[in-house]
């Protein structure tokens, strides 16, 4: 069983990381045929790309300027511990212990737009290049193209490791990026709903962060039983049954309890 999440736009490159384990990624090479491309753009150019402000394209050109190989653990941090945001505030990975990274490692990965799969462990230099993205480049029109089978190839190499089924912890604009009807795969999609307004639903905050909350309960219970799942208790959030459908797996909260 393994589970994927997307990345975060911010990032934490300043803090100290709480473990000295590291790999470095597998697509770099592809990696480096993106930077390349986007080390010609302007700041301005940038900031058009990714509709962010002026003061941000600029940051993110310099990035892709200074993007260079070898990574170390000097001049890079953990993909886990460098993103931060919702899904990582719920993750909280910096109270893993080295057990808890080291079942991280063959059971939570992280799509990205730059990297293609992610480990925890990953080293990563700071970048934001989403996945949505439409940056043409040699191989297409957007990064979907660009990455096309890959990415799909590479989670059913880490599925047939195991039991085959895949935990769905991304967001729409990254798992777009697997192709999941080609997978031989049982594809398990989790949605989080909270009660607000006499019903449950979707509110992107809490369910962003209780995709991280639902990675850290199977690392930190190491479950590798996908049964097991349904017991996720975090928060206050409970598996719904009745809400469920098939292998959309709805859990509930009540917000004046959770």
């Amino acid at each position: 069983m393994i589970a994927v999440i997307s990345p975060a736009k911010t990032l934490d490159f300043e803090s100290k990381p709480v473990t000295s384990q590291s790999t470095n990624p597998e697509f770099l090479d592809d990696s480096c045929e993106l930077i390349e491309a986007l080390k010609l753009l302007e700041p301005h150019e940038v900031s058009g790309l990714m509709s962010i402000s002026p003061k941000l394209g600029e940051l993110n050109a310099n990035r892709f300027q200074t993007w260079q190989l070898p990574f170390t653990p000097e001049n890079a941090k953990q993909a886990l511990l460098a993103f931060k945001g919702d899904v990582y505030t719920g993750l909280d990975a910096e109270t893993f212990t080295e057990d808890d990274f080291e079942f991280a490692q063959q059971h939570l990965k992280i799509l990205s737009g730059l990297y293609g799969v992610l480990k925890p462990l990953d080293l990563i230099q700071p970048y934001r290049l989403e996945m949505g993205t439409k940056f043409g480049n040699a191989r297409g029109e957007n990064l979907y193209t660009f990455w096309g089978d890959q990415l799909t190839q590479k989670l059913q190499s880490e599925l047939d490791k195991g039991d085959g089924v895949l935990i769905n912890l991304a967001s729409n604009e990254y798992f777009k990026a697997v192709k999941a009807k080609s997978l031989n795969a049982r594809i398990i999609t989790p949605v989080f709903k909270d009660w607000k307004g006499y019903k449950y639903k979707i509110i992107s905050f809490y369910a962003k962060k209780a995709r991280g909350l639902m990675s850290a309960y199977i690392i930190k219970n190491k479950l590798t039983d996908v049964d097991a799942l349904q017991g996720f208790d975090s928060e206050g959030y409970c598996f719904n049954p009745e809400m469920s459908k098939g292998d959309e797996w709805v859990f509930t909260r009540n917000l004046s309890e959770g």
